[in-house]
């Protein structure tokens, strides 16, 4: 292949240097001042810069984060988003205090925030606790016998088959909390051949905690002899050595109980049958209370010990450990895995559809 030479002309020298002068700037020349904009001086001029604010950033209507490519650029941009909603938030509310302040008596009243809670949907089996047939089932139900002080309560604690150690610690120190328990290792026994063996014994209540790799993640709770049976799924478990600021030991008093937020019919029955793993009696001289709350039907577990302060101030202690349950099935008599009768089941696909709907 032949490669010729091809001349380019670039012009004319005359014509390099006149192109060289056109790109150079032309300096003010000497004794004379540069020209004043609007009659404004150097100094006027230079402080009206620094008076000037930093642009703000406005994002366009149709703007959109996830638009972006850059990850680097996309998270710089979300969080310059959030911090513009977060300041028009806040200039929202001076605003609306400074109008409330300046009407006075006269300002209308305050928006309630929206929550889960106060948006949930209402339940049909919602109870009043009041009610005559509420009363008429209570006489008639399983734990009747313990409300109605002809029972003490007596439970048998035990675990899956060869439990780890922190399962076993944890069986320990609900034992602790929860006042006539014991503690016993199952050994490959079948629990349709433990039950009759705690029914011959006098116990009330079968307790079985289940573990998978080394965590506790279930709690069968069968009431001894007719039923009914509870399995929650178990999680955020917290032992005593693991949690900060905790208290001294617990002490062997009795404890209070409280049961929070158990409104409708199953969760009536679910709230009696945590209260009656408790005696009847507490001795508030220990001032420890075992507290079942629900929220959004999880129940959470704490154990606290109250300190008064003073006449008006009273602080609270948490003694541990704690846990959180969520209700799986609850079954009519004692535990059958095969043939047994179903009250009622969670359904995940059915049930949790909609977030605003609870069922304790």
């Amino acid at each position: 292949m032949d490669v010729k030479e091809v001349e380019v002309d670039f012009g004319t020298q005359e014509h390099v240097k006149k192109l060289k002068k056109k790109g150079k700037k032309q300096k003010p020349k000497k004794g004379k001042k540069p020209h004043k904009e609007n009659g404004e001086t150097k100094e006027e001029a230079e402080k009206a810069k620094t008076d000037e604010k930093p642009p703000e950033i406005h994002f366009p209507p149709t703007f959109s984060v996830s638009e972006i490519k850059n990850k680097q650029r996309r998270h710089f941009m979300f969080l310059k988003f959030k911090q513009e909603k977060r300041k028009e938030k806040l200039a929202l509310k001076k605003k609306r205090k400074k109008e409330r302040q300046a009407l006075g008596d006269k300002a209308p009243p305050k928006e309630v925030p929206k929550t889960v809670e106060n948006q949930k949907v209402y339940d049909e089996t919602t109870v009043d606790p009041q009610d005559e047939e509420i009363v008429f089932d209570e006489g008639t139900d399983e734990f009747s016998a313990y409300f109605n002080r002809l029972t003490n309560p007596k439970i048998l604690i035990t675990t899956s088959d060869r439990p780890r150690g922190r399962t076993v610690r944890f069986c320990e120190q609900l034992a602790t909390v929860i006042p006539d328990s014991h503690v016993y290792y199952r050994r490959g026994l079948a629990l349709k051949r433990v039950i009759p063996q705690c029914i011959a014994r006098g116990f009330t209540y079968l307790m079985v905690i289940n573990e998978d790799r080394k965590i506790s993640n279930g709690l069968i709770l069968s009431h001894l002899p007719d039923g009914p049976t509870a399995h929650f799924k178990v999680s955020s478990v917290r032992l005593r050595k693991e949690m900060k600021r905790k208290g001294k030991e617990p002490t062997e008093h009795v404890p209070e109980v409280i049961l929070n937020n158990f409104t409708t019919r199953l969760g009536h029955s679910i709230g009696r049958m945590f209260a009656s793993l408790f005696p009847h009696d507490p001795n508030f001289v220990g001032r420890q209370v075992a507290t079942f709350h629900n929220q959004r039907d999880y129940i959470f577990f704490r154990y606290h010990r109250y300190i008064f302060k003073n006449e008006k101030r009273v602080g609270i202690q948490e003694l541990g450990p704690r846990f959180t349950l969520k209700l799986r099935s609850l079954q009519k008599g004692t535990f059958d895995s095969k043939f047994g009768v179903y009250e009622w089941v969670h359904k995940r696909h059915e049930m949790d559809s909609c977030r605003r709907k609870f069922h304790l």
